[in-house]
C-alpha cells in the first residue's frame, strides 16, 4: 500500500467540504469509501498504532455498508 500524499489528503477535504454545501457534488458513499482507503493507508504506514488502526477498520465498515448491493 503506498502512503498517502498531502495533495490526496487535501483533495478529499476539499471534497468533503464541497459536499457539505452542496450535496449533489459527489456521491456520499464514494467520499467515504475515499476516505476510508487513506485511513487504511495510513495505518499501514505506522504500524503499532493501534488507535489509527481502529479508525480504519471502523471508517471501512461504514463505507462498505454504504455500498449499495450488487
Amino acid at each position: 500500500m503506498s502512503r498517502p500524499s498531502i495533495s490526496e489528503v487535501s483533495a478529499l477535504i476539499a471534497d468533503l467540504a464541497a459536499f457539505r454545501w452542496d450535496p449533489t457534488s459527489a456521491g456520499y458513499a464514494d467520499l467515504m469509501d475515499r476516505k476510508a482507503d487513506l485511513l487504511e493507508r495510513i495505518a499501514a504506514h505506522t504500524p503499532g498504532d493501534d488507535e489509527t488502526a481502529e479508525v480504519a477498520r471502523l471508517a471501512r465498515e461504514r463505507a462498505d455498508a454504504l455500498k449499495t448491493p450488487n
